[in-house]
């Protein structure tokens, strides 16, 4: 039998409870849930994350180093994120402080602080671990920036939020962000294997496996605990085969059963059949889709994009249905809502193509991605106070609507220095066949005589 793998003995709760304290006894472990028991204490022991963990990667050599740097953990439930943490603080030797963003405050960031001044008068360092940390306000977000900046402690994140979005810019730019993926097959299929031998359970046929798999979605937690439900459940059997499984998961297991239908390449050709302009094609891998239990919110966020990406000015229409669609879900469910969003699974298949946005905010990102951050020109400045009019904040400025047609022909609105680009490029379909024209009377406009 495999050893339980427990969090680490020196783990530092918060004063506030919402810190987590590790078990004291076997009693205590006994009763903590598999993922928890099997939560490993080593990096070594870590299952998946390969590209951050294997050799030469970016926490790998944090780990060889020594030296850890403040992070936020960007990525889906069970994949990780707290015991990255926990093991980095156990790496370094560091007091391991740690809040919830649901269940904290400004409050708790104070006490947190304080620990970690103690730690430092003798001589320790701190790690100050804040999980869910998108729910903290821009406030409480600046309340780290002053101490990460002293290097009081090493501040780490975890997030299942995009941080560009969620986190406080200024927080952001003092941390290396790094992306968590859902574990995949082969790290699943090793939990589980580690979950049997600690378990002392039942083995699991092939297609049981399978289905357990695709309904955890990458989740390490959710394999393992329920794994440990299904021992619950069936006793000492010797193998869980896929009807034990169906029986006891029953309803739960189908929705979320998303290998059984090939789900992401399901998605994919009713995107396809979309962008192919395909109406009974799109409407089949919609009603395939439903029928094997995916969740219609799922689809909808899928035909905005499809909205944005493939038909976009072509017809903008498009965007309106597909957000109608939305709402049109929400207030009715299923399965009266997935009427409208089949009626405007045909609309997009019908509409216009055009990826000139897409291409043009690609084309955009790229350059931007690569340039200097070039200053914004004077005379496009903002000037809502006297000084800044006297340091000559939007001087020279061209007001479209008093110039003839409503353009200031030859104006300058990009950096100065910086070649003017030509990012969109509309196609000729649709409304961008207006636009194109459009377009080219104001990309070759001169301007006054005498400018």
């Amino acid at each position: 039998m495999q050893e339980s793998l427990l969090p680490m003995d020196d783990e530092v709760p918060h004063p506030s409870g919402a810190g987590v304290t590790p078990p004291k006894d076997g009693r205590t472990a006994a009763f903590a849930p598999l993922a928890e028991r099997l939560r490993p204490r080593t990096i070594d022991e870590v299952v998946g994350q390969d590209h951050l963990l294997g050799p030469g990667q970016p926490l790998r050599a944090t780990f060889a180093s020594g030296q850890p740097h403040s992070m936020i953990l960007w990525g889906p439930p069970g994949v990780g994120k707290t015991t990255l943490a926990r093991l980095m603080a156990q790496a370094v030797d560091a007091e391991f402080l740690t809040m919830s963003a649901v269940l904290g405050g400004v409050k708790d960031i104070r006490e947190a602080v304080e620990r970690a001044q103690a730690a430092q008068a003798r001589g320790r360092r701190s790690i100050v671990f804040v999980d869910e940390v998108h729910r903290f306000n821009k406030a409480q977000q600046d309340a780290f920036l002053p101490h990460v900046e002293s290097g009081l402690f090493t501040f780490i994140g975890a997030t299942t939020e995009n941080p560009s979005f969620e986190v406080n810019a200024a927080l952001l730019s003092r941390a290396t962000v790094h992306v968590l993926r859902p574990m995949d097959e082969s790290a699943m299929r090793a939990l589980l294997v580690r979950a049997r031998e600690t378990m002392q359970g039942p083995a699991l046929s092939d297609a049981a496996t399978d289905r357990l798999i695709a309904y955890a979605d990458g989740d390490a937690r959710r394999v393992l605990n329920t794994y440990e439900t299904l021992c619950s459940l069936l006793g000492k059997v010797a193998e869980i085969d896929e009807a034990a499984l169906e029986r006891s998961l029953g309803e739960q297991l189908r929705r979320y059963d998303k290998g059984g239908d090939q789900f992401y390449d399901t998605i994919s050709a009713l995107h396809k059949s979309v962008r192919g302009s395909d109406p009974d094609a799109a409407l089949y891998w919609f009603v395939r889709m439903v029928d094997g239990g995916v969740d219609p919110r799922y689809i909808v966020r899928r035909l905005i994009r499809m909205a944005s990406e493939d038909i976009g000015l072509a017809d903008p229409r498009a965007l309106r249905m597909a957000l109608d669609a939305a709402e049109t879900y929400e207030r009715l469910g299923s399965p009266e809502g997935e009427l409208t969003l089949a009626q405007t699974v045909i609309y997009l298949a019908m509409a216009p193509k055009s990826n000139a946005a897409y291409m043009a905010y690609k084309a955009a990102r790229a350059w931007v991605s690569k340039d200097q951050s070039r200053p914004v020109p004077m005379h496009l400045r903002n000037a809502p106070t006297k000084l800044m009019k006297q340091l000559g904040h939007g001087e020279g400025y061209r007001y479209a609507h008093d110039e003839p047609g409503g353009v200031a022909a030859g104006e300058q609105y990009f950096p100065d220095g910086m070649t003017p680009q030509a990012f969109y490029q509309p196609v000729s379909r649709g409304l961008e066949i207006k636009i194109a024209d459009r377009l080219a009377q104001l990309r070759g406009a001169k301007p006054p005589s005498g400018d």
